[in-house]
Formats: structure tokens, C-alpha cells, sequence
């Protein structure tokens, strides 16, 4: 049996997941993470996509988080998400159409434009159906 440690993933409205895992996978502003027992204590801002919980006994669970910290302590990981959601439960629709607006702002530079919040809304859209991805991946 692998070794675990224990893990609560959080947002702002629900506590999405605790319990042990094998390793978590996440994006950091410096990259892949994957965090496993006995990782060196790590505190870094997560960049909007997936995570995924490969938990105890290796099942896997994959989440989307729109952005966040993870902290990485001994005994506990905690990842605490300003949005988190089950890939399984991302509306992909709405991912689309909020990717398609985002666009249309971006390419329409007149008026009331903030480029900013446009490309950030770009950026969490492509992140949702990156995410929608890796759990059709997944489940093959």
C-alpha cells in the first residue's frame, strides 16, 4: 500500500475534499507540482486548471480550481481554492460562451475595454475546458 498523507482541498463556499492521498497534482506559478508524503513544506499560489487527488487505495479525482494556494506541511496538504468544482460538474457550455465573449472583447478595443479583466476571464474559460479534457482523458 503507497504512503499517504492527509489532504483538504477548500474554497470559499464548500470544503470540496479531505482525506488521505497518495499525491495531489496541481499548477503552481512555477509549474506542475506533484506532492507526495515527505515533500519538503511549500506555500504557492495555484494558477487557474486542474488538480488532481490520486487518492488512497489510487483511485483519482480531478477538480478544477479557478486559482488559490497550496500549502505543503509534514503531515497535512492544503489547498485552499478562491473557486473550486468536481471537472464533473464544470458546465461546459457555459465555459464556451464565456470563452467566446472574452474573445469578442479582446478583439473589439473600443469603448468600455478592460483588457485585463478580459484576458483573465479568457484564461479561466480555456482553464475550465482544459480541465473538462483531462477528465474525458481520464475516463477512456
Amino acid at each position: 500500500m503507497a504512503m499517504t498523507v492527509h489532504c483538504d482541498v477548500v474554497s470559499a463556499e464548500e470544503k470540496i475534499y479531505s482525506g488521505l492521498v497518495e499525491m495531489l497534482i496541481a499548477t503552481g506559478t512555477e509549474g506542475e507540482l506533484g506532492i507526495q508524503l515527505g515533500h519538503a513544506p511549500l506555500l504557492t499560489e495555484l494558477k487557474p486548471g486542474s488538480v488532481r487527488i490520486i487518492k488512497q487505495g489510487g483511485t483519482e479525482e480531478i477538480l478544477y480550481v479557478s486559482g488559490g494556494y497550496l500549502e505543503v506541511q509534514p503531515n497535512l496538504v492544503t489547498l485552499m481554492a478562491d473557486t473550486a468544482t468536481r471537472a464533473k460538474d464544470v458546465d461546459e457550455a457555459a465555459a464556451l460562451e464565456a470563452q467566446k465573449q472574452a474573445e469578442k472583447a479582446l478583439a473589439n478595443k473600443t469603448g468600455e475595454f478592460e483588457y485585463s479583466r478580459a484576458a483573465a476571464e479568457l484564461a479561466e474559460a480555456a482553464a475550465q475546458l482544459r480541465t473538462i479534457q483531462k477528465l474525458r482523458k481520464h475516463l477512456r
